[in-house]
C-alpha cells in the first residue's frame, strides 16, 4: 500500500470533472429517453450503428463487445433482446467453431435508417449546437490524450 499522501484536485479540477460527469450523465439520459421513443436504448442504438457500418452488417461478437466497451456478457444479455425484437441475428463463425457473429438484420437495417436522422438531430441540439466549431475541436483535443490512456490499459 502507498503512503504517498493523495493528489486532491483543486477547485478548478473539481468543477471541470463534475461538469463532466453532469453533462456526460445528463447527455446519455436524453438521448436515451428520446430513443426510447423508437423503442431503443441508447445501448441498442450503438449496436446497431456498429454493425450497420461494419462489412456486410455483421461483426465478431467479442469484437462488437470491444468496439461499444461492454463485458461478453452483458453484449450477449443485450443481443439476446434485440434479437427477439427482430434486429439481429447471431451467425456461427465458419472458420472459428467458438465465435459467433451479430448480424443486422432488414429490419434493423430499416430501424437504424428510419432512426438516425432523429438521434443525429438530439446529438446536435442537445450538443453540438451549444458548442462552437472552436470549443468542439479544444474538446476533442482534451478528450483524445484520456481516451487514449485509457485504451492502452486494457
Amino acid at each position: 500500500m502507498s503512503t504517498d499522501e493523495p493528489r486532491w484536485l483543486t477547485s478548478v479540477e473539481q468543477r471541470a470533472w463534475r461538469s463532466h460527469l453532469s453533462a456526460h450523465k445528463l447527455l446519455s439520459h436524453r438521448l436515451d429517453r428520446e430513443l426510447h421513443e423508437f423503442g431503443l436504448s441508447l445501448n441498442d442504438y450503438e449496436i446497431l450503428v456498429n454493425l450497420s457500418e461494419s462489412p456486410q452488417r455483421r461483426m465478431r461478437m467479442s469484437d462488437l463487445a470491444d468496439a461499444t466497451i461492454q463485458s461478453r456478457s452483458r453484449l450477449s444479455h443485450q443481443i439476446s433482446r434485440m434479437e427477439a425484437a427482430g434486429l439481429v441475428t447471431r451467425e456461427s463463425c465458419d472458420d472459428d467453431r467458438r465465435g459467433t457473429f451479430a448480424v443486422l438484420t432488414e429490419q434493423g437495417w430499416e430501424t437504424i435508417q428510419r432512426v438516425a436522422p432523429h438521434h443525429v438531430a438530439g446529438v446536435r441540439q442537445h450538443f453540438i449546437d451549444r458548442l462552437t466549431d472552436d470549443q468542439i475541436r479544444d474538446l476533442q483535443c482534451a478528450l483524445d490524450p484520456v481516451i487514449d490512456h485509457l485504451k492502452s490499459l486494457r
